[in-house]
């Protein structure tokens, strides 16, 4: 994979059994995207806002968003992302348990690039590295 085409993967999810699962897929689709894994949404802002001490973000970005956390949900996180200035222009991908029309009406209205549900992604999240990967070598996104 070109310079051009590597991206940075914020995946906001309280399992870490989904954090292995994307790792895998990466690997086994030899995506050389850089995975970051924030347990909640507040861990998620601060990674954003360079306030984490650990875990930072650069270059072109797109946030996996899990909806069902604790300390602060996906709405949650995205309310508080979409209000910020710094924040709102990040594509997010919901990446989620939940099929329910109300969620994913609700996350679209926040302007949300997708919504997935796990169980619909095949094995090892095979669809979701496809879709990464299509979407990078397809988009051009920002690099701050």
């Amino acid at each position: 994979m070109t310079r051009q085409t590597e991206l940075t993967v914020l995946l906001v999810d309280d399992d870490d059994v989904v954090w292995e699962a994307v790792a895998r897929s990466f690997r086994k689709y030899e995506l050389s995207h850089k995975l970051v894994c924030a347990k909640d949404g507040q861990e998620a802002i601060d990674i954003l806002t360079d306030r984490h001490t650990e875990k930072q973000v650069t270059g072109p970005l797109v946030i996996l968003l899990d909806l069902n956390m604790p300390r602060m949900n996906g709405f949650e996180f995205l309310a508080r992302m979409r209000g910020d200035e710094r924040l709102r222009q990040h594509v997010v991908f919901i990446l989620t348990t939940s099929s329910d029309e109300r969620d994913r009406s609700r996350a679209y209205s926040e302007y949300v690039a997708g919504y997935m549900v796990k169980d619909a992604l095949g094995p090892q999240f095979a669809k979701l590295s496809q879709l990464l990967s299509h979407y990078r070598s397809s988009v051009e996104l920002p690099n701050d």
